[in-house]
């Protein structure tokens, strides 16, 4: 799998049946090692070991409604008081991210209300922190670490 622009992690691996899996923490399952899998596990590693984020509050690959359809989210970390924190978008290192990604990630917030966006293709990470009385997100250089 390619470098990408996190820091080193090490994680499990396993082969069945011609298929590379890469074990969850979140999920607690090996998951198919897809290139927007490699990034996810590379930024639920990022949110855990660089940003303190307690695994508890952690989310991955759920499914929202929106508007009657059914979408997935990539991670979602809730605050303790069951509020969501923050949204991830996770892209393939091969998909260039645009004003449709940003969309994309919008639309899922109009349902869950997050404080803060990120999204990734594991090369380039955005973040934004939400306005919500000027209806519109704010560029940041970071995501806050956590705390209690």
């Amino acid at each position: 799998m390619q470098k990408l622009n996190f820091p080193t992690y090490s994680f499990r691996f396993k082969n069945s049946e011609n298929k590379v899996s890469i074990f969850d923490a979140i999920r607690k399952k090996f998951v198919v090692l897809q290139p927007e899998e490699w990034v996810r596990q590379h930024c639920v590693n990022y949110l855990i070991e660089e940003k303190k984020y307690p695994k508890s509050l952690i989310n991955v690959e759920k499914e929202l409604k929106i508007n009657d359809l059914k979408k997935r989210y990539d991670i979602v970390i809730y605050n303790p008081d069951g509020s969501i924190h923050l949204i991830v978008e996770c892209k393939s290192p091969k998909i260039k991210i645009n004003q449709a990604t940003f969309d994309q990630v919008a639309r899922y917030n109009l349902a869950l209300n997050a404080s803060y966006l990120m999204v990734t293709n594991g090369l380039n990470h955005y973040y934004c922190v939400m306005d919500f009385k000027a209806e519109q997100y704010n560029f940041l250089q970071d995501i806050p670490e956590y705390n209690k």
